[in-house]
């Protein structure tokens, strides 16, 4: 179990923080964030001091004649749920990822695979606006290229809400499906592939841009087949120098296309320098669902067989067409705690 001088020190950081804002000293934007990020420890270190405290008293009433049948009814409930209630301190002190109740950019381009796979990438974009829906999430696309036949080469999303990275960012990687296409007339199961890329949302003082190292460049909104959407020049392509991330933004609005372009270049380089911090502190991946890249293929979708496979824990699921609705929880949730344990482990060993 974790040490008691350790769990000490979290108290007392908290108590000064409690202390700071009712003073009015310091950043309190700041003070008030790291207390929030506290609470929830410090409410389960309480949770986990109380069982014990009732535990050790029980333990004592042995010793009472008058009172060791009630003790002897309440120390197996107590003894049940100390393993609990260890877990859920556990889990509480892990390392959070700062990042995690941000909003997120979601990209999806298709893969190997020709139209099927641009046919997928939407159904893809279709499943993660359903989840946001019933999540009470806000999608908003940026930019969105489309095929003849209704796929798409390319599409970028903001979505919005409560803990949307935390709840998205294992879907990042390729995503393989294997189905009979509808332009397929024999009946043959085709494989084709999608890449999902999900990235924090970069806030101002996480990325500083140099002006000169961007080319702003402005043309016409275009839409499926290239038809042209309106007759002004309001798209904005805009092209960091030094990695050579173009990012593109087509709405009416000129000035609104730097401002969404701007903040999707941020969220880009603040992913890079994300990944390049995350190399730095672990040669080794073993801590992740995966290693994230988005070269690795981690789920498959079979839909003759209704199943979906996530490669990365070994995860089968019988119910493609509630996932394809938007019913994601079970996924996600599995990655969320698989993820957690590897950290525990981590953090044990």
């Amino acid at each position: 179990m974790v040490p008691e001088d350790r769990l000490e020190q979290i108290i007392q950081r908290f108590q000064y923080l409690e202390a700071a804002m009712a003073d009015g000293r310091g950043d309190i934007a700041k003070l008030a964030k790291e207390y929030s990020n506290l609470k929830p420890v410090v409410d389960q270190i309480a949770a986990w001091r109380r069982l014990r405290s009732d535990l050790a008293e029980a333990e004592a009433m042995l010793a009472d004649p008058d009172m060791k049948v009630l003790a002897e009814e309440e120390l197996p409930v107590l003894r049940a749920r100390l393993p609990e209630a260890e877990h859920a301190l556990q889990l509480a002190l892990l390392p959070r990822d700062e990042a995690d109740s941000r909003p997120a950019i979601l990209e999806i381009r298709p893969g190997t695979g020709g139209d099927e796979a641009a046919l997928f990438a939407g159904d893809l974009l279709r499943m993660y606006q359903r989840y946001a829906e019933e999540r009470g999430w806000g999608v908003d696309i940026i930019e969105q290229q489309m095929t003849e036949l209704g796929g798409i080469k390319e599409v970028i999303a903001r979505i919005t809400g409560d803990n949307v990275f935390a709840r998205l960012k294992f879907e990042s990687g390729v995503h393989r499906v294997q189905r009979v296409p509808t332009t397929e007339s024999g009946g043959r199961i085709h494989t084709s592939a999608a890449t999902v890329a999900v990235l924090p949302e970069a806030e101002d003082v996480d990325v500083q841009v140099d002006p000169n190292d961007l080319r702003i460049d402005t043309m016409r909104s275009s839409g499926a087949g290239g038809q042209h959407v309106n007759t002004t020049d309001s798209a904005v392509r805009i092209t960091h120098l030094p990695t050579g991330i173009v990012v593109t933004s087509s709405e009416k609005s000129q000035h609104r296309n730097r401002e969404i372009a701007m903040q999707v270049l941020k969220t880009r380089l603040f992913d890079l320098e994300r990944q390049r911090a995350h190399d730095e502190r672990s040669a080794s991946r073993a801590a992740q669902v995966g290693s994230g890249d988005r070269s690795e293929r981690i789920r498959t979708y079979n839909f003759p067989q209704g199943r979906l496979t996530d490669h990365r824990i070994g995860l089968t699921l019988y119910k493609l067409d509630q996932v394809m609705a938007g019913d994601l929880d079970d996924i996600v949730d599995a990655l969320t705690t698989d993820s957690q344990a590897r950290q525990m482990a981590e953090m044990g060993s």
